[in-house]
């Protein structure tokens, strides 16, 4: 048996669960998951600014406080917090491991998902139906999604820290049980079980209640001091969810139920780099407390294409509020949206995508007022204004004109904040599987 313990399920999770579990003993591995298309953006542009940079930065407290324990029980630690920059996420991990007194840490880090030097115009981008060219934007990075056969001589290393930059998130998880296993890259059912495991457990507490709880319809325990979820995985890729009896939370047949379609578009076709994983075949057992066995998941022959992620240059991005509170607050925050919408749109005439939402009365969806106006009571508007254009001086004339309500707008207006940043948007990309060769350095503290 091999037991796998989730470490993080997105670029900023919480800290202490991950180290309960390294803490324990109780598992082989720690996986940090960290990447998302948003985060892998953010670090094109942060590296764009600094070659240096590019990397998740909480690498440096996550391994702080978990590699001693992990030295200490020989867990070894994978992750993909190397985002836009392995080598440097590499370099950091070394500098950390010294920090903490585990020189002869052996830290792999994979490179090869970035293909930035090989896009070309006429790469197709088919979700929008054009090409990089037609798109009209800078290139600002492109990764492709490795899989297992790339994350492997990294495993084989032995090094405890394995650090990669863009793949599959279920094949953070399945590397180490094809590792430890020996299963064959064309075994597919086996192959498809091991990505039930790793979808399970690559979004951290999900699985475990976070996200999952829903008052008064889903309750959980202790949910602030909930833990990160562990998967005992066997040979045949036979697999419990639990956690640790220690944390809050919990682990029941409709929390695994929930995560095993999270983000799932087909359940009977998931692809990923390893496999196309039938998940419409699997079965769930309660074998006690926070104990939920998996089995069943079936696979098929995986893609003969990788997926790409493209960042190109979307010019900038400017938010900015201000807040109305008291009586009538409501229609004075409704008389400054409509003095912004006005301004911005024909009094400035500015060029870009603009939005403003009234926080407290209509916001995320832009949920329609109308019908609502009688039944909204409220004494705390905030105002809530989005911007974005090619052109920073008109994102910048956004921030002036939602400040300048301060007086020039409703009474008693306050709390005005504002800021500017880079913008990244992604399209997606196909290219061969053969076209992609990873290679795996290993370093040593």
């Amino acid at each position: 048996m091999l037991v796998l313990g989730c470490g993080a399920g997105f670029s900023s999770d919480r800290l202490e669960p991950a180290v309960a579990l390294a803490r324990s003993g109780r598992i082989d591995y720690l996986v940090f998951e960290c990447v998302g298309e948003r985060t892998l953006a953010f670090g094109h542009r942060d590296r764009r600014a600094d070659p240096a940079a590019g990397y998740n930065r909480l690498i440096a407290p996550r391994l702080a406080a978990t590699l001693p324990h992990c030295r200490t029980h020989g867990t070894r630690i994978v992750t993909n917090m190397g985002s836009a920059n392995p080598q440097a996420a590499a370099l950091k991990a070394r500098e950390v491991a010294r920090s903490v007194g585990a020189e002869g840490t052996r830290i792999a880090y994979v490179e090869g998902d970035d293909l930035t030097a090989a896009v070309t115009a006429d790469w197709e981008l088919p979700e929008i139906g054009t090409t990089v060219g037609g798109f009209g934007r800078e290139v600002v990075g492109a990764n492709v999604y490795l899989g297992v056969e790339h994350l492997l001589p990294a495993i084989a290393s032995e090094a405890d820290v394995v650090i990669t930059g863009r793949c599959a998130d279920p094949s953070l998880f399945l590397a180490p049980l094809v590792a430890r296993f020996g299963w064959a890259l064309d075994d597919w059912d086996r192959l498809a079980r091991g990505t039930v495991a790793g979808h399970l457990l690559e979004c951290g507490m999900q699985v475990t209640g976070g996200y999952f709880a829903d008052p008064p319809f889903k309750s959980v325990p202790e949910l602030a001091r909930c833990g990160y979820p562990m998967g005992e995985v066997r040979a045949d890729g036979g697999l419990v969810v639990t956690k640790l009896d220690s944390d809050g939370g919990c682990v029941t047949l409709q929390t695994v139920k929930e995560q095993l379609l999270y983000e799932v578009h087909d359940p009977a076709a998931y692809l990923t780099p390893d496999v196309t994983a039938d998940f419409s075949s699997v079965t769930l057992a309660d074998h006690g407390r926070d104990r939920i066995a998996v089995s069943g998941a079936r696979g098929r022959p995986r893609p003969d294409t990788l997926k790409v992620t493209i960042g190109f240059d979307g010019g900038w991005q400017g938010e900015a509020g201000i807040s109305y509170a008291g009586p009538g607050a409501i229609e004075r925050a409704r008389l400054a949206r409509d003095i912004l919408d006005e301004r911005l749109r024909v009094v400035l005439a500015l060029d870009g995508a603009l939005r403003i939402d009234l926080v407290g009365i209509a916001a995320l969806h832009a949920t329609p007022e109308q019908g609502r106006r009688n039944v909204v009571t409220t004494e705390d508007v905030r105002v809530h204004t989005t911007f974005a254009s090619d052109d920073r001086a008109a994102v910048e004339k956004v921030l002036w004109e939602v400040e300048s309500l301060l007086c020039c707008g409703p009474a008693g207006g306050g709390g005005f904040r504002g800021q500017i940043v880079p913008r990244i948007v992604t399209q997606s990309a196909y290219v061969p599987r053969g076209s992609v060769q990873a290679r795996t350095e290993v370093i040593v503290a």
